[in-house]
């Protein structure tokens, strides 16, 4: 072997460990990531099942509000039918707050609409509430579903990577110089678009 044989092997050696060495980082970051972005996920959607159940719970209080006033509402109709005006006030006297504000609402109107529950002023205790953690839950799930997809993303890139370990390991099988160089460089240009698109993806710490 002559000494410029000898150095171009040298040459090829180091780049080869370097490509080796370059990718095993990239491919334990790739693994840490889709870690990271897996856990994100799981606590994303624990959250919107929370949120899901408890935004049922402030749900059915809100219904049972709604129930407890309609069952009033219909007692009144029932007195303000017969004018019995002594009822009637008896009654008002027991309207929960939040239906005595709609009732008042409605009566301020001239009693045009169908009834204090179609008034925006009748928000029975528990409804805003149950709206909010709806809206909250939606939100946790689509977060989650992004965790998840930015995860497989990472993972993907794993297998890029590994294609470049592949590709260098055979570039050191005894062969053609030619080819080890092709070998070579393909798993560069390999590598270098994998950590490319790795520089677009969002980062988790």
């Amino acid at each position: 072997m002559t000494e410029k044989t000898r150095q171009r092997r040298d040459v090829f050696d180091v780049i080869a460990v370097f490509v080796l060495s370059i990718t095993a980082v990239l491919t334990a970051w790739c693994g840490f990531e889709s870690s990271k972005w897996g856990g994100d996920m799981s606590i994303a959607f624990s959250e919107a099942s929370g949120a899901r159940i408890n935004s049922g719970v402030a749900d059915g209080t809100a219904r049972d509000a709604r129930q407890y006033d309609l069952t009033i509402w219909t007692e009144w109709v029932l007195a303000d039918r017969a004018q019995d005006a002594e009822l009637t006030a008896y009654i008002e006297e027991r309207f929960s707050p939040e239906f005595a504000v709609a009732f008042e609402a409605w009566e301020d109107g001239g009693r045009t609409e169908r009834g204090p529950f179609v008034m925006e002023e009748y928000v029975p205790p528990g409804s805003e509430e149950a709206a909010a953690l709806s809206e909250r839950a939606d939100t946790r799930f689509a977060d989650a579903l992004e965790s998840n997809q930015r995860g497989d993303n990472y993972t993907l890139l794993t297998v890029l990577f590994a294609l470049v370990l592949f590709l260098t390991a055979m570039s050191q099988r005894d062969l053609v110089m030619w080819v080890r160089w092709v070998l070579l460089g393909l798993a560069v240009v390999v590598g270098v678009t994998g950590a490319i698109i790795m520089l677009t993806f969002p980062i988790l710490i």
